[in-house]
């Protein structure tokens, strides 16, 4: 098993720097992603090993900082609570040992990971803290690099006329004086001059310098994601997407078999496949953005990756409905089902659409739409294949002149049957992302009024007309759509209801939309 594994990771590398087509490198990228788990799980043992060592050595505080500081730089790109965690016990042992050079490593450890949760002022706080006068070169350079980097980011998130020059400006500063204490052909010397020149749109001198980096020096994964993700914006400035595509690609593999988990390289492509049309792939890859963003934990590139997905997801539901258009010419005589699927995914396009509020609020979106992405999909593939079993038998009676039996093949469709299983699947899809409504539903009334469901009923039409207000679903004339009832009967369910409930009837419909998913 483990051969196989180093052996089918021998193909993706070969694959992911050789190959220069797209078709091959989307290949490339879709078999490393199957190998994802593969290559944290072997990261995860590495870390394991560290952390045996670490328990061994005991008080030995010089032994504690050598291995503390492997397992930060294994978790800084990988899990943000474990490395935070791991450099402030680095951070303890250098204080421990009263060594300034350490404590100025550790210090530097703590900034590059605040800076990758987006923590601008916590990290000018830590490095500010830090004395380099007589600091060994190595270290210099990296506190001028992390700074020039906080500088650089704020500039990104300001987008401000006024304020972003000055960053760049003080980025450049600081850069400059990492450079200085870098060899002049040393791989960090080059490509922070790239990244410089990209930040000033320095375009042409960008361009020369990180494709010097891709095509002459032998760069480990880390690097080459780093330079290939940085090198995309140079083409992205020529309106050369497809070139942008392709450095992304090589990137985000470069990513997977380094298990980096705090990277832009896919959310970059996704949204790049998104504006060129290749919305199914767009999905694929921001979904597994998401995955390692969440998998992080750092609440900014959650935010970043969470600003994306939402669109991509809806335009791959636009895709799917226009497909079922087509499907519609043959299908007049269960437009009621239509109707039905058409407003369903109207709901699903509304959960897409809401913004995050709190942390709370959007993580409760999200598996909404995870769950009604996959509800509706596999409701319009059912409805898909009724439709082409249909078309098939008429066109059938057509070709053998039995035009007789149409009206009997026509007959054969209960639309009372399949609204009926319409409703139970949506009866259990809201059930499982808010397995306490009809707890917390009838806690609003008296023992005597609460609603007691038969055998097998997952919810009833009282039930039923509230989940979709909690779904965001106020119109009575959609509801009534919806559940095949009269405006008049839809007001009078709600009106007995609140008439019989413990809260207010201004303020019964608030408590339902406060019921959370869980």
């Amino acid at each position: 098993m483990k051969s196989c594994f180093y052996a089918l990771t021998l193909i993706i590398l070969t694959q992911g720097v050789c190959l220069s087509q797209t078709d091959s490198l989307t290949e490339a990228l879709n078999n490393a992603l199957v190998l994802k788990g593969e290559f944290a799980n072997v990261r995860i043992q590495k870390l394991n090993r560290l952390k045996t060592r670490l328990k061994g050595a005991g008080e030995d505080h010089e032994q504690r900082f050598l291995i503390l500081s492997h397992i930060a730089n294994e978790y800084k790109t990988f899990i943000y609570d474990s490395a935070f965690s791991a450099v402030l016990q680095l951070q303890r042992c250098a204080f421990h040992l009263q060594n300034p050079v350490k404590i100025a490593y550790a210090r530097n450890q703590l900034g590059f990971i605040l800076l990758s949760s987006g923590m601008f002022k916590e990290t000018l706080d830590s490095l500010n803290s830090v004395n380099v006068n007589g600091l060994p070169d190595s270290i210099r350079a990296d506190y001028y690099f992390i700074l020039a980097r906080v500088y650089y980011d704020l500039g990104d998130f300001d987008k401000d006329l006024h304020y972003t020059p000055q960053y760049i400006s003080l980025g450049n500063r600081f850069i400059d004086s990492a450079r200085n204490l870098y060899p002049s052909d040393s791989y960090r010397n080059i490509y922070l001059k790239g990244l410089k020149d990209i930040k000033n749109e320095n375009w042409n001198e960008a361009h020369k310098a990180l494709s010097f980096l891709l095509e002459k020096y032998p760069l480990g994964d880390h690097e080459l994601a780093v330079t290939a993700s940085t090198l995309s914006h140079f083409y992205i400035s020529r309106n050369e997407p497809r070139k942008a595509i392709r450095l992304l690609m090589q990137a985000a593999i470069a990513d997977i078999r380094s298990a980096t988990k705090e990277t832009s390289a896919l959310s970059m492509l996704a949204e790049l496949l998104y504006h060129e049309g290749e919305v199914l792939k767009a999905h694929t890859y921001i979904q597994h953005a998401m995955s390692d963003a969440m998998f992080y934990g750092a609440r900014q590139r959650k935010a970043q990756v969470g600003s994306v997905l939402p669109v991509i997801a809806s335009a791959r539901l636009s895709n799917v409905e226009a497909q079922g258009k087509i499907w519609l010419v043959y299908s007049g005589v269960i437009s009621a089902l239509t109707m039905l699927l058409i407003v369903f995914s109207f709901i699903i396009v509304r959960q897409l659409r809401k913004r995050k509020r709190t942390e709370k609020d959007l993580l409760e979106a999200n598996k909404i739409k995870e769950e009604y992405i996959g509800y509706y999909f596999n409701i319009n593939s059912d409805y898909l294949a009724k439709i082409e079993a249909f078309k098939k038998s008429i066109e059938m009676k057509l070709l053998t002149r039995k035009v007789d039996d149409i009206k009997f093949v026509i007959n054969g469709i209960n639309l009372k049957r399949e609204r009926e299983e319409l409703y139970h699947s949506f009866d259990k899809v809201f059930l499982k992302l808010f397995p306490d409504f009809v707890t917390v539903f009838n806690s609003y009334f008296r023992a005597e009024d609460r609603i007691v469901l038969k055998d097998g009923q997952l919810l009833n039409t009282e039930l039923r007309i509230f989940a979709l207000i909690r779904m965001g679903i106020h119109d009575n004339e959609k509801i009534a759509r919806i559940l095949d009832y009269s405006l008049s009967t839809i007001y009078n369910y709600k009106a007995r209801i609140k008439s019989k409930s413990v809260v207010r009837n201004d303020e019964f419909e608030k408590k339902i939309m406060a019921i959370h998913a869980h």
